[in-house]
């Protein structure tokens, strides 16, 4: 095995600062707003005490960007009647474009919308300011939640763990190199994938009042670091115990369960916004040395961001049939081209998205449950308006639009479908599944959940931690009987192996 394997060289393409997040400037500045409102409502406190309230949960060194934006409200004299949708459009960092709606996620207040007696400072060049300083202060090289641990960002032919001793090691009762006597059904797992891969997540407790304590935010740095990703907790390559509600499942723990080979050998290359176009650039970051390193399972699973944008004509915007078919066949001659003899590609259909409205739209969320005031159809809406929608297709109304979307993203998978039955490659063999939504809800229920549990319950629009660990054991079960080669037999030397190596300290 290459010393380097498992490890994936850190690209451009990863941006790992605050001004990057899929949220636009209005929606941060609403979704501030209305928690300090809340705190104050909830605390009995005033607006100026709910702000150095929340600024105090914040660690330390993302506290300038709260009190930034603190100050800047202050200077306004907010009350009752003022919602969050008037104190950013005053603050300008919301704006109306000429021939196009007002967005607000709140009904409109009583009073009138942009109120004469408000100052009319421009925090905008403040706030930017200290946007560009919160890049600097957490911005950092992607760490191990992305890859295995045994490798170094800057030098890829150092080991950080004494485990390299199974793959360059001697046993000095027989001489017998131990990867040879121990590993010779290795297989690391790679992700190919978007941010659902990658696992993104907005924790609820930082806008739910009622559960907001300095605890809640302590995690706040290293979430923005990963743009808001969890991958260490994710349903291919996860390894931590989860922080996040439920629990951690996933293929990386179940392969290096049947085999103590597999070891720190995973790789989550994906990104936010990741579709079968871009990855065609995102799959550069691949790192498998097709002569010295052990096959792979490759996981290619764009779930839904080939029919899913912020457009206005959503429609216009998706990824047709022959662009998919081009896409993940150019996607996989390169990896053809990587990946070592007898590795193996499942390539994941698209989930039909229309469970996201027909579980949330009516539900409160998270926002709204103080005074029930903001349900997942009006956030919807707040976003499609400012064409900052995550799906315009599926998080919307009109159900025609979202049957259309569905109708695409079935159209897609069966061109993936296609391909998994009808080329051939040399390095690997290649299957298809379904994306397991529905199996996922049932088995949920069987444990007595509510389908709306398997959402993330801030976006309203990836699966949760619990609809990943539960999707784990489908496609493991899928594997295991349907392509038992895939995952490869149980090493019998698993105790040794561990009883040498132990565990190296975690990951």
């Amino acid at each position: 095995m290459n010393l380097y394997s498992g490890c994936w060289k850190l690209a451009p393409w990863l941006p790992v600062c605050l001004g990057y997040l899929p949220l636009a400037r209005a929606v941060r500045c609403v979704l501030v707003v209305s928690v300090i409102e809340q705190l104050a409502q909830w605390h009995n406190s005033t607006v100026k005490a709910a702000m150095e309230k929340l600024c105090d949960y914040i660690p330390e060194k993302l506290q300038g960007f709260c009190y930034v934006l603190s100050l800047c409200t202050i200077s306004f004299s907010i009350d009752r009647e003022m919602n969050a949708d008037v104190v950013c459009h005053a603050l300008r960092l919301c704006k109306q474009d000429p021939g196009q709606p007002l967005c607000h996620l709140y009904s409109p207040p009583k009073v009138s919308w942009l109120p004469t007696f408000l100052k009319t400072t421009d925090c905008g060049m403040s706030f930017k300011m200290e946007l560009s300083s919160l890049k600097a202060s957490i911005a950092h090289t992607l760490g191990y939640h992305w890859r295995g641990r045994d490798c170094n960002d800057k030098n890829t032919t150092i080991l950080l763990s004494t485990f390299s001793l199974l793959q360059q090691g001697v046993d000095p009762k027989d001489g017998i190199p131990y990867e040879e006597k121990f590993c010779k059904d290795s297989k690391g797992v790679v992700l190919l994938g978007d941010s659902a891969g990658a696992h993104f997540h907005i924790p609820p407790e930082w806008m739910t009042v009622t559960q907001m304590s300095a605890k809640s935010f302590a995690n706040l740095p290293m979430a923005f670091s990963d743009e808001l990703d969890w991958p260490q907790f994710s349903e291919i390559t996860g390894f931590l115990n989860s922080t996040i509600g439920g629990w951690t499942d996933s293929l990386y723990l179940r392969l290096r369960k049947r085999n103590r080979c597999n070891h720190r050998d995973l790789q989550n290359i994906s990104q936010n916004g990741g579709s079968s176009g871009n990855l065609l650039s995102l799959i550069k970051s691949l790192a498998r040395n097709q002569l010295l390193d052990h096959p792979a399972i490759v996981i290619y699973a764009t779930i839904g961001n080939d029919v899913c944008n912020g457009e206005r004509d959503t429609l216009a915007h998706m990824t047709t049939p022959k662009e998919m078919l081009s896409n993940v066949v150019q996607a996989l001659r390169y990896l053809d081209s990587h990946l070592p003899n007898g590795s193996h590609v499942i390539l994941t259909g698209l989930v039909d998205g229309r469970f996201l409205w027909d579980n949330l739209h009516d539900r409160y969320h998270p926002l709204g449950q103080l005074n029930k005031d903001v349900t997942y159809s009006q956030l919807y809406s707040f976003l499609d308006c400012l064409q900052v929608s995550p799906c315009s297709g599926w998080l919307t109304p009109n159900e025609t639009l979202r049957n259309l979307t569905s109708e695409r993203a079935l159209q897609l998978s069966n061109v993936l479908k296609e391909i998994a039955s009808s080329e051939k490659f040399a390095n690997f063999d290649i299957f298809y599944m379904d994306f397991p939504l529905r199996q996922t809800a049932e088995e949920w229920r069987k444990m007595g959940g509510e389908p709306w549990q398997l959402i993330e319950p801030v976006d309203g629009f990836h699966p949760s931690q619990i609809a990943a660990a539960l999707g784990t054991g489908i496609t493991w079960q899928k594997a295991l009987h349907e392509w038992p080669q895939v995952l490869g037999k149980e090493n019998p030397f698993n105790d040794q192996i561990e009883a040498i190596f132990k565990d190296q300290g975690g990951y």
